[in-house]
């Protein structure tokens, strides 16, 4: 859909807005042309895109604090934006509000073995951590799949995982320190090199908050020892319902796997053929498990989750043997989202968690919502810890479509909550999930956590429009709000 043109008073403010900016950023650091506004005008949620007012990069924290300075004294919205990677519409832009991009904030300013951790710069990949320390055996744990890409600062907003989270935490389990400007300018430090700190758990509030409570410049992140072996098992099971008794096995067991992966057929064909990882074809889900350590840990540990398996009718194991082996494990998994986009115009990557005792009556419920809806749906998910990536296959082009997968995904979300687990495991809330926070919070619950915006953010400059289903201000919080809306994302265009 073509967007409407803005009209003089827009244009008259953007200009306006620029050259203040320039005043801040100089060179090309203020971006107001619309074909180089156009990469910013979506994030990982590609359904809905629209144009940001301006974008700016600044290259240091002084500028980002006063960018954020003049942002607070003018009224203008502001965006913090990362890689761009986001998929619950956290970075998605606004018409009237300029985005605050990091992308050149890629240095790693700091490398402490010593003290087991390295100091970065938001805009830093994932895996750009693990590869500046890995010579030195050395790594950084958390690995979304999206690690070659996303930024430790995203990863920071969103608390984000990944494949390993099962045994050593989300972000926030790895985290050591946060510098983060707030709206009005004011730079502050949490945390630090030391294990913990005293007082309130500032560092807990800011990982996971979405860009709603301040701009992240600087992260020092945990380092850990590469173990000293790791190897995985390739399992395949006649049904996704045996695939999880054979999760809840395993930890029953007392076996803490470094990864378990699990994926169902949809996925492992789409996965084979992009590939080609040596996946068996012939089994309806497919469980990848980790086990890292000394060797003769990981070597006993393997003929227990093989027993585990077999006991809970496994018909294929495989073990790797190398190295190479066992990355060749991993690369399947790795692409799942990819390969997905290989066999549908489309698709909807869902994020939700669910007690792990839970996985197979999900499992079945989504297999009756697939057919409801009439659309194919295909799972991965970091099954260990029980966070679901249902993909949902939908074509844009089709007439409602797109609705129909919103639609499901809700209900798939809506079961999360209903078995006792959340709305998110590390994707975050954004857009995508802020008309279901309703299921999970009451109005109080609500009330509460956008009373903690309100110290931060008292004019709701950051990121607004994020999050919170009902929209207050902050001065009358409890007595005065905007209902929600009856169409979902209503003040997001569609392309």
């Amino acid at each position: 859909m073509e967007m409407p043109k803005p009209d003089g008073a827009i244009i008259a403010r953007r200009l306006e807005i620029a050259e203040a900016l320039r005043e801040i950023v100089p060179g090309e650091g203020v971006i107001v042309d619309e074909v180089a506004l156009r990469p910013y005008e979506s994030d990982g949620l590609t359904a809905y895109r629209t144009l940001p007012l301006i974008v700016v990069l600044p290259e240091d924290t002084q500028q980002v604090s006063r960018v954020l300075r003049y942002c607070h004294e003018n009224g203008v919205k502001v965006v913090p934006r990362g890689a761009g990677t986001s998929l619950s519409g956290g970075a998605l832009p606004l018409a009237d509000g300029i985005i605050l991009g990091l992308g050149r904030f890629k240095k790693i300013l700091e490398i402490d073995y010593d003290n087991r951790c390295a100091v970065v710069q938001p805009g830093v990949t994932n895996l750009g951590i693990t590869d500046a320390v890995r010579a030195d055996g050395f790594y950084y744990a958390p690995d979304p799949s999206s690690q070659i890409a996303c930024s430790i600062g995203g990863n920071v907003a969103e608390n984000s995982g990944g494949v390993h989270c099962l045994k050593y935490g989300l972000t926030t389990n790895n985290l050591l320190g946060l510098e983060f400007v707030t709206i009005d300018g004011e730079i502050l430090r949490i945390g630090g090199k030391h294990l913990d700190s005293g007082g309130y758990d500032m560092l807990g509030l800011m990982t996971g908050s979405e860009g709603l409570l301040g701009v992240v410049t600087e992260v020092t992140v945990r380092l850990l020892r590469a173990p000293e072996t790791a190897r995985a098992l390739l399992v395949g099971f006649p049904s996704n319902e045996a695939a999880g008794e054979c999760v809840a096995g395993v930890i029953g067991a007392g076996i803490i796997p470094g990864g378990m992966e699990m994926m169902d057929r949809p996925a492992i064909a789409a996965a084979e053929a992009f590939v080609e990882a040596g996946y068996p074809l012939d089994v309806e889900a497919l469980l990848i498990v980790e086990l890292d350590g000394p060797e003769s840990e990981v070597a006993y540990l393997i003929g227990e989750v093989e027993r585990v398996a077999r006991n809970k009718g496994a018909v294929s194991i495989r073990i790797s043997n190398s190295e190479a082996e066992r990355q060749n494990f991993w690369a399947g998994r790795k692409a799942a989202f990819p390969a997905i986009g290989r066999i549908s115009p489309d698709y909807y990557c869902m994020d939700g968690t669910i007690p792990r005792n839970q996985l197979p009556r999900v499992l079945t419920r989504m297999a009756e919502l697939s057919d409801q809806f009439g659309l194919r749906v295909a799972n991965v998910f970091h099954a260990g810890d029980g966070n679901l990536h249902p993909l949902i296959l939908y074509d844009a082009n089709e007439p409602g479509e797109l609705e129909s997968a919103e639609e499901f995904g809700s209900e798939i979300l809506r079961l999360c909550v209903e078995v006792g687990g959340v709305l998110t495991g590390e994707h975050g809330v954004g857009v995508e999930k802020r008309d279901l926070m309703g299921t999970m919070f009451t109005e109080g619950d609500l009330n509460q956590q956008q009373r903690v915006k309100c110290v931060f953010d008292p004019d709701s400059l950051l990121n607004p429009g994020k999050v919170f289903p009902q929209l207050h201000r902050c001065a009358e919080l409890g007595r005065v709000h905007i209902s929600r809306g009856q169409v979902r994302f209503p003040d997001i265009p569609r392309f």
